[in-house]
């Protein structure tokens, strides 16, 4: 089991790092969507030695959310504002694989700091989980188009996710489904905001439109 739960973590830590370094909007919503199935594979794996129908329907319901109606809807937001590729990031994608790499070293420095009130699935959890909540992070920061925050607001909370599946055991599964269930409220209304600044600015620019007045 905790072989299974290593290999989905060292997934899950390679697909945050290849986000640094697209520029590309299609593969970086595939990527998000991968990160999706990780974390239903994820869910399953961690309960593997006492696998529910609860644990069954929330894999399900992560898998059905992340891994494919997140990426169809931002894929519609795409093709309707006609962008292609991130609009000259404030980091570059070469600065942003370097910070990836310190962001990875401090995510380990800091595990092994961090007093955790239970023993985790896997050493990898902890560091796994800071470090794709870093990655969230500093894409929210680094990137201009609204497109790639939105994608960046999934990517923290997929780190979020990770660090309670491997940490926090017992969580009603009716809070878990609540948390699923706000980030599909969220997703769905950033992805109707994209489309209408699209519609009536003609750019999806988020650095523009901080700039405009009353």
């Amino acid at each position: 089991m905790a072989g299974r739960v290593d290999s989905v973590l060292v997934l899950l830590a390679l697909t945050s790092v290849l986000l640094l370094g697209s520029s590309r909007l299609v593969r970086c919503i595939r990527i998000v969507a991968f990160q999706g199935m990780l974390l239903a594979v994820l869910t399953l794996a961690v309960h593997a030695h006492a696998l529910t129908l609860r644990v069954a329907m929330l894999a399900a319901t992560i898998l059905a959310l992340k891994g494919a109606a997140f990426p169809w809807l931002l894929s519609r937001v795409l093709q309707e504002a006609d962008v292609r590729r991130e609009i000259e990031p404030l980091v570059s994608y070469v600065s942003s694989m370097l910070v990836g790499v310190v962001g990875f070293a401090v995510s380990f420095w800091l595990s092994e700091r961090l007093p955790l009130p239970t023993p985790p699935i896997s050493s990898l959890v902890l560091p796994v989980a800071l470090f794709t909540t870093l990655v969230g992070l500093f894409l929210i920061v680094s990137r201009r188009t609204a497109l790639t925050q939105v994608l960046a607001y999934l990517v923290l909370e997929n780190g979020i996710y990770t660090f309670g599946v491997g940490l926090v055991h017992g969580t009603p599964m009716v809070v878990e489904l609540g948390v699923l269930l706000d980030v599909f409220v969220a997703v769905f209304v950033m992805g109707i905001a994209i489309f209408h600044i699209n519609r009536e600015f003609d750019h999806i620019d988020a650095n523009q439109l901080a700039a405009l007045r009353d």
